[in-house]
């Protein structure tokens, strides 16, 4: 049977640098799965792995798409699951790396067959959107599916938006499309989390960030202030340094706050993570450790 290594944990944690180490052993591509380093453009404050990094071995989904772009987890699980099935052949052990929840479990448990949103709905949404802002959406999405809203990220537009998309286009609740049945997959699934402690980790974080603005951040924002309202660019990083732009926040307080809200996003992957049992936890230095447990666990 084949087999996909899976490499998660939270932002900072060094998941590059472990990847590049299970890729080499193991001779493989790596697949990402950060839904926000596949967008060209946002290599500073997206932590997308250098040229260097990314010459060592063949990388997929990142910088492939403009931030434009509309982008889903479907769509992800979609050709993910269509790439697996060509690369298999060649490399029996494939390995998938990235922090972005939803799409881990896009490809792993996979997702709803949600119904594909037609061109005219999508923009009739993101015209509303654009008019009335996101709290008359999410009041709208209350109104349409009260059981989404309970439990939904209401201050995502794109979670909102796309349900309520899904609520014009069908006439039906988003809920009623949401079954959650784990799907099973034709290779074996080895999920490999990373960890540090708190205090180490914080520390990761509030250097990264540093490092962003040293290395030309506040440009690279600069450059997509027209696009500012697309999904891609809601982003911790990006928010910031537009309220900077705009006037609201000096640049010491936007520089705070990103490290703040990563702090606060690197908590909610934990949290997510430990949800799930198959996980097997090792610190990032322990990569003799890590490659003896994929090779245990190979079908």
């Amino acid at each position: 049977m084949n087999n996909l290594v899976v490499l998660i944990g939270p932002t900072a944690v060094g998941k590059t640098a472990t990847s590049l180490s299970i890729a080499r052993h193991f001779g493989c591509p790596i697949i990402s799965a950060d839904s926000r380093q596949m967008y060209k453009g946002l290599e500073i404050g997206t932590a997308m792995p250098a040229k260097e990094e990314l010459a060592l071995h063949k990388h997929y989904f990142v910088g492939q798409l403009s931030p434009g772009d509309y982008y889903s987890a479907a769509r992800y699980e979609e050709e993910v699951l269509a790439l697996l099935e060509k690369e298999f052949p060649s490399h029996p052990t494939m390995l998938l790396s990235g922090g972005s929840m939803m799409y881990i479990d896009a490809v792993c448990k996979g997702i709803d067959d949600i119904p594909t949103v037609d061109d005219e709905t999508r923009a009739m949404i993101i015209d509303k959107y654009e008019r009335e802002g996101l709290e008359q959406l999410s009041a709208e999405l209350k109104l349409l599916d009260p059981e989404y809203y309970s439990e939904a990220d209401i201050k995502n537009p794109k979670r909102v938006m796309h349900a309520l998309e899904i609520c014009y286009m069908t006439g039906k609740t988003y809920t009623s499309f949401r079954k959650r049945e784990k799907k099973k997959r034709p290779f074996n699934i080895i999920k490999i989390g990373l960890q540090r402690e708190r205090e180490e980790l914080y520390e990761r974080i509030n250097r990264r960030v540093d490092e962003m603005i040293a290395n030309g951040l506040v440009d690279e924002v600069k450059k997509f202030l027209p696009l500012r309202n697309h999904n891609s660019l809601n982003t911790v990083g990006y928010k910031e340094i537009f309220k900077y732009l705009d006037g609201e926040w000096t640049l010491p307080f936007a520089i705070e706050k990103i490290k703040q809200n990563t702090r606060i996003y690197s908590r909610k992957q934990v949290t997510w993570y430990r949800k799930d049992s198959d996980i097997a936890w090792f610190h990032p230095d322990d990569a003799t450790g890590i490659i003896k447990h994929i090779e245990s666990q190979i079908a």
